[in-house]
């Protein structure tokens, strides 16, 4: 073998890899963490907006398991956290809160004050999106062309979509590019009507969660009331209520694998 080719032999492995890396051929090690903009609770007169643990636990996930994380919203900017979820003796909640929270209880100003808008992510740039819950995702993740067009473009590349509780809303009306909804024939979680009436919030929301699902053509697996349950079907991961927050990244963190 000539002197030459072992020089170029020895420099192919570098120039592979090189190659691979500029032309996206392993995923991203990104993910989208997306919260809500919206902090009225309907006509209640009383605020909503993410369950602060259903952000939090799925942040610690995934920062343990090496991703880095961008947190997101639908029109970017402040993303209002439920007052009620502002529990700081969760350590997960507390290490969240300092990191990126702000605003006082007794002032109502509670939230993140600086998340990225959806219509300035690249989905090229991101290996998975989860979609956080709470009340306020009723109102402004469902029927927004931005949430679609993510969460459809991370899917087709490869990527992984998550959600929990409310967060699950982002899914109803997604569609992929041969106009099938991504949530047809999918087993999922999600909040379901029983736990709506539960909490007395079902003549409140906009629509039922599960059922609009269900009309999606959702296989929604239904736990017990406010008890852990996360579902996975192939890269789409779903969790049931805040008890299931952590259970859904975890799955979610295999699901990238």
């Amino acid at each position: 073998m000539s002197s030459t080719f072992t020089r170029i032999l020895r420099f192919v492995p570098a120039a592979a890899i090189f190659i691979a890396g500029h032309l996206g051929a392993a995923p991203a090690k990104q993910i989208l963490l997306v919260l809500t903009n919206h902090s009225q609770l309907g006509d209640s007169g009383k605020t909503t907006g993410f369950f602060l643990s259903e952000a939090s636990h799925p942040w610690e996930v995934f920062k343990k398991a090496g991703y880095t994380v961008t947190l997101a919203s639908p029109d970017g900017g402040f993303a209002p956290v439920d007052i009620r979820s502002h529990d700081l003796k969760d350590p997960a909640n507390k290490a969240f809160w300092e990191s990126f929270g702000t605003g006082l209880p007794e002032k109502g100003n509670l939230g993140v004050p600086n998340t990225v808008s959806l219509s300035q992510v690249s989905a090229a740039d991101y290996a998975g999106v989860f979609y956080a819950g709470g009340h306020g995702t009723m109102w402004d993740f469902r029927n927004n062309k931005d949430v679609a067009k993510v969460t459809a473009s991370i899917y087709e590349n490869g990527g992984v979509v998550g959600a929990v509780c409310h967060g699950p809303a982002a899914l109803i009306d997604v569609k992929l590019s041969d106009g099938t909804s991504l949530v047809s024939g999918k087993e999922m979680a999600a909040f379901t009507n029983k736990e709506e009436a539960a909490v007395k919030l079902d003549k409140v929301v906009p629509y039922a969660l599960q059922t609009e699902l269900e009309k999606a053509g959702a296989k929604i697996e239904l736990g017990e009331n406010f008890k852990e349950k996360a579902v996975r079907d192939g890269r789409l991961v779903t969790g049931q209520n805040p008890s299931s927050a952590k259970k859904a990244a975890e799955l979610m963190v295999d699901a990238l694998k």
